[in-house]
C-alpha cells in the first residue's frame, strides 16, 4: 500500500501561484507513475499532468505550460507547481500513485482561486 498526504492548497488571486505537495509513505522510485487531479464541485474529476518513475512528465492542454509537476526522491515527495491560476482552476486537488499494480488516493487538497 502506498498513502499520500497533499498539502499547500489555499486561497489565492487570479494571476497567483501555488505549490501543491503530495508525501508518499513510499520510495518515489518505486511509484510507477503519479498523477495529479482535480475536481471542481459538480464536475467530473479531471486529469492534470503525470510524472513516471523514468521522470517523464504529461499535461493536460488545460494547465501546459502553467503548470510543472516533479518529485524530490529524497524525501519521497511530488510537487505540483501552479502558475498563472485563474478562477477555472478553483477545484479539489488529489495525488494518485500507481503502485504494484494499484491506483492510491490522497485525500485531496483545496485551491481556490478568487479575487
Amino acid at each position: 500500500q502506498v498513502q499520500l498526504v497533499e498539502s499547500g492548497g489555499g486561497l489565492v488571486q487570479p494571476g497567483g501561484s501555488l505549490r501543491l505537495s503530495c508525501a508518499a509513505s513510499r520510495s518515489a522510485f518505486s511509484i510507477t507513475a503519479l498523477g495529479w487531479y482535480r475536481q471542481a464541485p459538480g464536475q467530473q474529476r479531471e486529469w492534470v499532468a503525470t510524472i513516471t518513475s523514468g521522470g517523464h512528465t504529461i499535461y493536460a492542454d488545460s494547465v501546459k505550460g502553467r503548470f510543472t509537476v516533479s518529485r524530490d526522491n529524497a524525501k519521497n515527495t511530488f510537487y505540483l507547481q501552479m502558475n498563472s491560476l485563474n478562477p477555472e482552476d478553483t477545484a479539489v486537488y488529489y495525488c494518485d500513485a500507481r503502485f504494484a499494480g494499484y491506483n492510491y488516493r490522497g485525500q485531496g487538497t483545496q485551491v481556490t482561486v478568487s479575487s
